[in-house]
């Protein structure tokens, strides 16, 4: 049976004209898609609250966009936000990352697709996406890595991230709903209605896996 949605989408003739321009941008961008987006709009300061955050924060700011694009898949795979997990952002794309970096994210420590700086900053994402202790040691690392201000951008983004796909996750919305015709910032495989269905019907589907790090036992 099908998953029931369970906050319906805001109708674009009920938005205002900025809120639409916004929702153009997600259909042509993506990162966020328009879905996600139609559902804030029930509370404009919300959707406006999102849409400058994730402007600002992830899509700009200090930190180089691509290690932030790690860790927001890092944290759909740990929450098992389909919706959130099966986008890609183009930004990234363009600075040089590459599809396969998103295969082994949950046991990141143990790939070769990470460099000393990616590993660190997923190490960070891990800590308060699973709610580790840190150590001196820890906190070594992340300061050999990264400038304060990008810690704190870094952090803010994850807390982010975190608490919108956990929220995200609830509400069994699905790609290709509103704005539908354009497959902006989808993950191969997920380009259309048809493609997403049968990608999410593979046995080798991401979310079909452990979400958990091999050392917590999960």
């Amino acid at each position: 049976m099908e998953a029931k949605q369970r906050i319906s989408y805001v109708p674009l003739e009920r938005m205002d004209d900025a809120m639409r321009v916004e929702m153009d941008r997600c259909a042509r961008e993506g990162t966020p898609r328009p879905e996600s987006s139609a559902v804030r709009a029930h509370v404009p300061a919300c959707f406006w609250s999102f849409a400058n955050s994730w402007r600002d924060i992830f899509r700009n700011g200090v930190l180089d966009h691509s290690v932030k694009e790690l860790c927001r898949v890092y944290v759909s795979r740990s929450v098992k936000c389909e919706y959130c997990g099966n986008q890609r952002s183009i930004k990234a794309a363009n600075q040089g990352l590459k599809e396969g970096q998103y295969d082994e994210l949950i046991n990141f420590e143990k790939s070769a697709r990470y460099d000393a700086r990616q590993k660190a900053a997923l190490a960070y994402a891990e800590a308060i996406t699973w709610r580790l202790d840190t150590d001196d040691a820890f906190w070594r690392r992340m300061h050999e890595h990264f400038s304060e201000p990008e810690l704190v951008e870094l952090g803010c983004f994850v807390a982010l991230t975190m608490g919108q796909q956990s929220w995200l996750r609830l509400l069994n919305i699905e790609h290709h709903q509103v704005m539908a015709g354009t497959s902006a910032s989808m993950a191969p495989g997920f380009e259309d209605a048809a493609a997403l269905q049968a990608s999410k019907a593979s046995p080798e589907y991401w979310a079909r896996k452990p979400a958990a790090p091999r050392s917590r036992g999960a």
